[in-house]
């Protein structure tokens, strides 16, 4: 062998071992993730009764800011029962035929709502539901493992209350449950308010899903939740408001089994023959704004789209007269 030869062979030796390392580094870190992210349990549940106790502490001081409903209702499905309440539009705008149904975000509950509400009960009746296999008054009692699973759950809740239609009006991960049950099981659906939704215009950024990890895993200080939660709101401060103590509590306590959603694509979009108001935040994390207004734009067929720009993921508290006034005009020209 050359002293060329020899000299590169050390000289590649300690590359090659630092190259070992690093994937060695990079494989255990992924059965780390692997580990935590396993999914024993079939169906979601609290991960001790005192877990559960502080999230149903954080629900009901988040929820009294709400109205108070016209009636609880709990639905029992195929899936497990679910929570739905009722509040009675007050009617000032004359109100409309057919009620509004909200479906809440990831870990966020009918609390979440609390600024949308008292505005939004000027154009109808409005529903609330917990979904189904989140943290909230909502019971899984059965696996829910796909798409078509995630929309009959929804449609048979639907199909138990008194109204025929509803508009729907979902939020982030509620979002795209409303236009998943659309593509699936449209038969209760008179339109689709989305608000700023996920999996469904646009992928989440690489960037966002780093961040999401160390905020699911439950035994890392809540100050880690708290930052990711603060990086949607736009980096708003979250430490004491009521809300945002659930949704800490939940993602700390609360164990998902349900299956990832399904990214909408641009064929499926287009066949959603039903008027849609997307309202997309300017400054969000969960995907490319401008790109989602884009997609939205250019494959809905019955789509109205508005960008709000300066806000974050947290849009529905940041601009709820906004938010209602659009609502309230799009359901006008959509009774």
């Amino acid at each position: 062998m050359s002293v060329w030869l020899k000299k590169a062979g050390k000289r590649l030796r300690p590359r090659r071992r630092r190259i070992k390392v690093l994937l060695l580094g990079i494989g255990l870190s992924v059965l780390v993730i692997i580990f935590v992210m396993r999914t024993p349990a079939p169906i979601g549940h609290w991960d001790s009764a005192d877990g559960q106790d502080r999230f149903l502490r954080a629900y009901a001081e988040a929820f009294a800011a709400l109205p108070d409903p016209a009636e609880t209702i709990d639905v029992r499905t195929d899936f497990g029962i679910v929570r739905v309440y009722r509040f009675a539009g007050t009617g000032a705008e004359g109100g409309a035929d057919t009620p509004l149904l909200l479906l809440p975000g990831r870990a966020s509950a009918t609390p979440v709502w609390a600024d949308n509400v008292p505005l939004l009960l000027r154009i109808s009746d409005v529903y609330a539901i917990d979904l189904l296999g989140e943290p909230g008054m909502s019971v899984q009692a059965c696996p829910i493992d796909s798409d078509e699973a995630q929309a009959e759950w929804l449609h048979q809740t639907l199909d138990a209350l008194t109204p025929d239609k509803f508009h729907l009006v979902g939020l982030s991960i509620g979002g795209w449950t409303a236009v998943n049950l659309a593509l699936h099981r449209p038969d209760h659906v008179a339109s689709m308010t989305v608000i700023d939704p996920v999996y469904v215009f646009a992928d989440l950024p690489f960037g966002t899903i780093v961040r999401s990890i160390p905020a699911a895993l439950p035994w890392l200080p809540r100050s880690w939740r708290d930052s990711f939660n603060s990086y949607t709101a736009g980096g708003a401060p979250v430490e004491g408001e009521p809300v945002a103590d659930m949704i800490e509590a939940g993602m700390q306590h609360y164990k998902l089994r349900l299956p990832q959603p399904t990214r909408i694509n641009e064929e499926r979009l287009g066949r959603i023959d039903l008027p849609v108001l997307a309202i997309i935040a300017g400054e969000s994390v969960m995907h490319d704004p401008q790109s989602a207004a884009d997609t939205a734009r250019h494959n809905l067929p019955r789509g109205t789209v508005r960008l709000y720009p300066g806000a974050s993921h947290a849009v529905n508290g940041e601009q709820p007269d906004q938010l209602a006034a659009d609502i309230a005009g799009f359901i006008a020209s959509h009774p």
